[in-house]
């Protein structure tokens, strides 16, 4: 669809209704002026009706898939694709076919030859497809990048970045939930670090040269469980104290149980009680069918010649991510509450504090913001979303060929693989 005119607002079509749609989709109830949802495709019943009672949307919006959505489309500038990891590839090409420009969820697809086919259709059809790159729009990491950018401590030589997944984000999402294995959706580091990479590709505006990655699933695997352990925490006689503990989390807790749905007539504790005793989510956590790693480490040599050291971990009680940056005249290291600036000279140090954003609904309004910067690009003919497809395929090349090189233990050069 063509850009429109800030005269009306953006009108857009929900394909997948979850949680991180329904995040970006709150640009659209603070800014009605600016964004319109018109339709929305979701196989849930409950999240679809929730949806279009939020939006008041009529029967004729409402899809209970996006196949029968594509037989007979809404008209719209856009579409937003916030469905699970496997059904990225499919509703997207078909979106950029009928000429709507994209929102997509990262990461974009399940292979390297899929993200580039999205690249390629775009760039045909001459529509824009946006990745949600969230990192890119964090007040911290912008910070970060007009620092950099600023000259002030010259140029870039190394970087460590980890990306600390924590225990009980892992245990939700790639132990017992939807991203726990890689045929139903990618190696971890695709799922969970994708904008790592592409946060530390935009800060270096270079490419990669060469890689070589390691890591595994080293401890949540059967063979680690305890003798006395059982299938499911809620009858588990060590669940006291262990550390995994579903019931702890989810009931006790009450945390990450944003995507329990919650039948009408039905009460939030007994949906939890029912996973816990039936459900995925209420498994132990070394007798799932999980697969992707719970650690990984990835060196890269860029074309400038810096080089980063990345490491993703689940072993951590936080989650936030820790960067140091070593430059010629100073250095930047900071972990989401702090940014320490220390320049080489006389040693002064600056210090930015972002404890008060930390934990902020929407990615400390990050979600928000690139919204809004996708709403201005279909707006404004002059405007240009933040990150372009060509480079959000190029942090998934990366993470691609990361796992390549952890399974085969060999350095991969990546000018051979574009």
């Amino acid at each position: 669809m063509e850009r429109t005119s800030e005269a009306k607002p953006i009108t857009i079509v929900a394909i997948g209704a979850g949680n991180r749609t329904n995040k970006y989709l709150e640009y659209a109830v603070r800014n009605p002026g600016r964004l319109k949802l018109v339709g929305v495709a979701e196989r849930n019943d409950i999240r679809r009706h929730a949806v279009a009672a939020k939006f008041g949307l009529t029967p004729e919006q409402c899809f209970a898939d996006y196949e029968r959505f594509f037989e007979n489309p809404v008209p719209a500038d856009a579409i937003l694709i916030g469905t699970p990891e496997n059904m990225h590839f499919e509703p997207c090409m078909k979106a950029i076919e009928a000429g709507y420009n994209v929102l997509l969820e990262k990461p974009i697809a399940q292979s390297l030859p899929e993200c580039c086919r999205i690249a390629e259709a775009a760039r045909r059809k001459g529509v824009i497809v946006g990745v949600c790159h969230v990192l890119r729009y964090h007040p911290y990491f912008i910070k970060i990048k007009e620092i950099v950018d600023s000259g002030q401590l010259g140029r870039i030589i190394s970087i460590s970045h980890l990306a600390a997944v924590g225990l009980d984000r892992t245990t939700h999402g790639f132990v017992r939930g939807m991203w726990r294995r890689e045929e139903i959706t990618n190696p971890m580091l695709i799922s969970k670090c994708c904008h790592d990479i592409d946060f530390l590709l935009w800060l270096t505006e270079a490419r990669c040269r060469k890689l070589s990655s390691f890591g595994s699933l080293r401890w949540f695997r059967a063979e680690n469980a305890p003798a006395e352990s059982t299938a499911r925490c809620i009858d588990c006689p060590l669940e006291k104290e262990c550390p995994y503990s579903a019931v702890d989390l989810y009931y006790n807790r009450r945390d990450w149980i944003s995507n329990f749905d919650v039948p009408e007539g039905s009460t939030l504790d007994e949906v939890i009680l029912r996973q816990l005793r039936t459900g995925d989510y209420g498994r132990c956590v070394f007798r799932c069918d999980n697969d992707v790693v719970d650690h990984q480490i990835v060196s890269m040599e860029l074309e400038n010649d810096v080089t980063i050291s990345f490491s993703m971990d689940a072993f951590t009680l936080g989650d936030q991510r820790e960067t140091h940056i070593r430059l010629t005249h100073g250095e930047i290291d900071g972990d989401e509450r702090t940014l320490r600036v220390r320049r080489f000279r006389g040693g002064e140090e600056q210090v930015y504090d972002f404890s008060g954003i930390l934990g902020k609904p929407f990615h400390a309004g990050a979600d928000l913001n690139l919204v809004e910067d996708f709403v201005d690009t279909l707006s404004r003919r002059e405007h240009r979303f933040r990150t372009s497809i060509a480079n959000s395929v190029e942090s998934h090349r990366i993470c691609f060929e990361a796992e390549r090189s952890r399974l085969t233990g060999q350095t991969v050069i990546l000018d051979q693989t574009r």
